[in-house]
């Protein structure tokens, strides 16, 4: 088939390469969101996909609004079979959902309808869900209610961060999106519409939803920090400043401790919970780069009496 790719951060290139890669399907151009300022300069700078797509000489699209006239002009110029979709990052009106002749397809992280929404690794985590996976569906003007092509699951290990196991589901889904497109194009794949139960939404995370709770249980904790890393970074008050929780371990030996209190040890920082403590192992401070938890500990002095949150 003869394909438009709709995709934008780093977890979308792996979906992008495999399409690259197959010998059934034509990658006839990309559409990303417009470069955007990053690093201390604030330099414009091309989103990855649209990095990988100029590597591969594909044609890279890059409209404002997905509904802008130009865009539609050239896309349906190309006149594509099917738009794959990973992550693009912005919504697509009907005038669009109507060009390909075979619809646009996205590839979602979860196992639909759970986790509807722009953040369902995140919520995964933070849920404690054991296990999850990711979605080829057909778009819809819905919030991620298409009917489902093909799912692949993937189980959610104790210490993964939304990080590792977004990594792990871009591989893995890059491979059942590729079969998806195969599917479809030989007719052997059909969409399902999704069970009316079952349905949760993962909006975007906010930075109060990052806040840590101390008195909440340590694996509600633990699961928030876990949730939140890298992005947007779980977070805590310390004197009156906000101080990111990188990493954290579950420490049920390690009890007594009120919630929020801190203990230092030699080379070890306990904080109490609503039930066991939590050991903190990388921490960020205001303006500074990230570090051992005891090195921050030793450097501020933690007085008697003090806590975090405050």
């Amino acid at each position: 088939m003869r394909l438009v790719f709709a995709g934008t951060p780093e977890v979308a290139v792996p979906a992008l390469d495999a399409l690259i890669a197959s010998e059934r399907h034509e990658v006839a151009a990309v559409v990303t969101r417009p470069d955007a300022p990053a690093g201390r300069g604030r330099r414009l700078v091309m989103s990855p996909v649209a990095q990988r797509a100029e590597e591969a000489g594909i044609e890279v699209l890059k409209p404002a609004r997905p509904r802008d006239e130009d865009f539609l002009a050239r896309l349906r110029e190309i006149a594509p079979d099917c738009c794959p979709v990973v992550a693009y990052g912005a919504l697509l009106p009907g005038v669009a959902l109507d060009v390909p002749a075979r619809g646009w397809v996205n590839l979602h992280f979860s196992l639909l309808p759970a986790w509807r929404g722009a953040a369902p690794v995140q919520h995964a985590i933070m849920a404690g869900d054991e296990v999850t996976g990711a979605s080829t569906f057909l778009i819809e003007e819905g919030l991620d209610s298409g009917p489902v092509y093909g799912v692949v699951t993937e189980e959610i290990r104790p210490t993964d961060t939304s990080g590792d196991l977004l990594t792990r589901l871009a591989f893995a889904g890059a491979g059942l999106l590729a079969a998806t497109m195969d599917g479809i194009e030989d007719g052997t794949l059909r969409a399902v519409p999704q069970p009316a139960e079952g349905v949760s939404l993962a909006p975007k995370i906010t930075v109060e939803d990052a806040r840590v709770d101390w008195a909440a249980p340590a694996l509600r904790v633990d699961r928030v920090v876990r949730g939140c890393s890298p992005a947007p970074g779980a977070w805590t008050l310390f004197r009156g400043e906000r101080l990111k929780l990188r990493q954290t371990a579950l420490a049920p030996e390690r009890t007594g401790l009120a919630p929020g209190e801190p203990a230092v040890g030699k080379n070890t920082v306990h904080v109490g919970t609503g039930s066991h403590a939590v050991e903190l192992l990388w921490v960020q401070p205001q303006g500074r780069r990230p570090m051992a938890a005891a090195d921050w500990a030793r450097g501020v002095r933690i007085a008697q009496g003090e806590r975090l949150g405050d």
